[in-house]
């Protein structure tokens, strides 16, 4: 009797690990992983939670300015009252007038015109406003959401979580390593669009929201109503 209890142990011995002992084992080391990327790299941590803000931030604008498309008889999202700052469509070409806001702090100045695609055509991007986060059309995306009955539906306008210029960035260089929210809109028809930049190795390549997001940019996380407003295409812009 003892002979075949200890002959059944061997075996089960000899048969190696179960598929749930596998299973637990694995778990365990993915845990650790995780763990040890986030001791050994806090920045990667970092970034990634200021990504996960920019995305918050632009899906509560879209929201926003959804509800205010819908909301007013005549709407503007290109000033207070006039759509000329917005392109004339979607994929039209830049001309002078067309504007790109962005979310850059009152110190940064007022930026220069910026040469699109290497063409003749350049957009001026002002960005000396003195309340940018102001959502009755004085803040850096020109649209009066106080207007709205209720009034506005967000406390204030949302600015990147680092809010400044990019390394070696000066006031007259925006580049896609910009770390700022930037909007535009079109016309005919009514549309617009908000970029982020995206900076965490874990949206940008693992888990890649910059190819994920239907937009025409692999350098900008973008939403709106229409994706081809900004970004490297004929008559867009890509910093």
């Amino acid at each position: 009797m003892n002979l075949n209890l200890n002959m059944n142990v061997k075996k089960k011995r000899d048969a190696g690990f179960t598929l749930l002992e596998l299973l637990i084992v694995i778990s365990i080391i993915a845990i650790l992983s995780v763990a040890l990327v986030l001791v050994l790299n806090p920045a990667e941590a970092l970034r990634k939670s200021r990504d996960a803000q920019r995305i918050s931030d632009l899906s509560t604008m879209k929201t926003a300015l959804g509800l205010y498309l819908t909301s007013t008889s005549t709407p503007y999202l290109g000033s207070l009252t006039t759509n000329t700052a917005c392109k004339a469509s979607p994929t039209s070409a830049y001309v002078s007038g067309d504007d790109i806001f962005y979310s850059l702090p009152t110190s940064a100045g007022t930026l220069a015109d910026t040469t699109l695609d290497g063409g003749s055509a350049s957009v001026p991007a002002s960005v000396n406003v003195a309340s940018p986060s102001l959502t009755d059309g004085t803040g850096w995306i020109p649209v009066n959401f106080d207007t709205l009955t209720g009034g506005s539906p967000i406390s204030n306008l949302p600015v990147d979580p680092v809010n400044a210029l990019g390394t070696g960035d000066s006031v007259t260089s925006i580049t896609s390593a910009t770390l700022a929210y930037r909007y535009a809109c079109a016309a005919s028809p009514l549309t617009f669009e908000m970029d982020a930049v995206l900076e965490s190795i874990a949206y940008t390549s693992s888990e890649n929201k910059l190819t994920a997001d239907g937009g025409n940019s692999t350098n900008y996380y973008e939403v709106g109503t229409n994706l081809k407003i900004m970004g490297a295409t004929a008559g867009g812009v890509d910093f």
